[in-house]
């Protein structure tokens, strides 16, 4: 016997003893979802975006359950492996995800239909377990101050010095990121870090070369 044969042979042994009961089955798909409820259930407590997206959540905790499946489908016929594998490499997804933690999430949902699906549930319940455990944890680390980005319009490039000047009074440290200028006004954009934020913006406003001052803060994280 070649060693071709013998792997011909391997493969496709592997693929007859696989037991795919319909009570096989059963179990496998309610572990997944219970795995699944629960990374539904940490997502809706866990996500800091400004809206929560219930709709993705189901989505992402759904995916577990039908990843599941195809592991099952591939697992128990080599025609059918075959052509899922060809199937799903034609795939393109366009959604952006923006979102960090949304990309963890749905990494964590597919790794889990992937996993369970092979049978490997305690894998799934101990990888569910640290993942928390790390979320958790790295969210107790203190986070730098919130960033603020204050633009200002002003008169002319005289004016320059005297809003500096008021922004070094009022914040700890500062850096001007940007700035345009045209014949009429100078727009200067500078990146912030200030307690009194309100109170600054009323002392710019209240120069008379200052045409318009904006103050903004964004996601992101200033180092100190």
């Amino acid at each position: 016997m070649s060693f071709s044969d013998i792997i011909k042979k391997s493969v496709l042994e592997s693929f007859s003893t696989a037991d795919m009961s319909a009570k096989y089955v059963s179990v496998v798909l309610i572990e997944t979802f219970l795995i699944a409820l629960y990374i539904f259930m940490v997502y809706r407590f866990i996500t800091r975006s400004s809206f929560y997206n219930k709709n993705y959540a189901i989505s992402m905790a759904i995916i577990s359950e039908i990843t599941a499946g195809i592991i099952l489908a591939m697992q128990s016929n080599l025609v059918i492996s075959l052509g899922m594998v060809g199937a799903l490499s034609i795939v393109r997804f366009r959604t952006a995800i923006k979102e960090p933690m949304d990309l963890l999430f749905l990494f964590w949902s597919i790794g889990t239909g992937i996993i369970c699906g092979a049978g490997l549930f305690s894998l799934g319940v101990l990888i569910a377990v640290f993942v928390t455990i790390g979320i958790v944890l790295l969210n107790l680390v203190p986070a730098f101050s919130a960033p603020q980005l204050l633009i200002l319009k002003l008169n002319d490039s005289a004016a320059e010095k005297q809003a500096i000047d008021v922004v070094k009074k009022n914040a700890s440290s500062f850096k001007v990121d940007s700035k345009s200028a045209t014949s009429s006004a100078v727009t200067l954009i500078i990146e912030v870090k200030t307690k009194s934020g309100s109170d600054m913006v009323n002392e710019l406003v209240s120069l008379g070369s200052v045409i318009s001052a904006t103050l903004m803060e964004h996601e992101g994280e200033v180092k100190n």
